[in-house]
């Protein structure tokens, strides 16, 4: 395999790296990969980036935001190979999407303060994707989210088309109202209904992270890091 070895590469290599990898002269793992196949490859690795984003590791970073972006290149080397789209399309649909949603830096918009830049960015964003009403906004909430990222976002945009603020006495009854439901259960009673009434408790909760502007996804992450540290300290020896 010629191929030219350099101090240091760029994007274009990477490029033409994955599809050597992908050619008949490549790599037989590398060949037999699908979208499906390396799905949860490209979940992993966006995860361990925001790990050390949470660490605050930068040299971990470097290196884990490298290996989300050859998730990227692999998944649009996969469509090349089908006609389908290739990088330069990924890039150039960001790139545009990017000067659409910034009208007040790319075009003649004004804004006075962030929370108009987001406004507009939603507003934007609905006619783009041609959504109309409030059930069209919740469907484009994509179901592969953590489900309390989802639960959060679901909430925040229902909360939005309304006009309401999510406020916490009200979430606090809700989730008061979701314990006593769960309590009067009988033993006998079936998984699924145990299972829905579960599932109201954790998305009314959700609502309380709203209420008190927190990320509900990293308040349980990060509480999940304190309790293996407590338990940790509390077995020691």
């Amino acid at each position: 395999m010629r191929f030219q070895r350099k101090e240091k590469y760029t994007i274009d290599d990477l490029l033409k790296i994955m599809e050597i990898l992908r050619s008949p002269e490549g790599c037989p793992w590398d060949r037999q990969q699908t979208h499906q196949s390396i799905r949860n490859n490209l979940i992993e690795e966006t995860y361990e980036a925001v790990e050390a984003i949470d660490t605050a590791d930068k040299v971990l970073l470097r290196e884990e935001l490298g290996d989300v972006l050859l998730q990227v290149v692999f998944h649009a080397q996969l469509e090349k190979e089908k006609g389908g789209f290739d990088f330069s399309d990924v890039a150039d649909g960001v790139a545009k999407k990017l000067i659409e949603r910034h009208p007040h830096v790319f075009g003649d918009v004004s804004v006075r303060d962030s929370e108009e830049v987001l406004k507009n960015w939603d507003a934007i964003k609905m006619r783009a994707k041609g959504r109309k009403t409030l059930a069209d906004v919740l469907e484009g909430v994509s179901p592969a989210l953590p489900a309390l990222m989802r639960s959060q976002k679901l909430r925040k945009k229902a909360a939005k088309a309304a006009g309401q603020t999510i406020r916490f006495q009200e979430t606090a009854l809700g989730v008061r109202d979701a314990v006593r439901q769960i309590e009067k259960l009988p033993d006998s009673a079936k998984p699924e209904d145990k299972m829905e009434k579960v599932g109201k408790l954790l998305f009314s909760a959700v609502g309380i992270a709203e209420s008190c502007e927190i990320e509900a996804e990293q308040a349980l992450a990060e509480f999940c890091s304190r309790f293996v540290r407590q338990y940790k300290t509390e077995n020691r020896g």
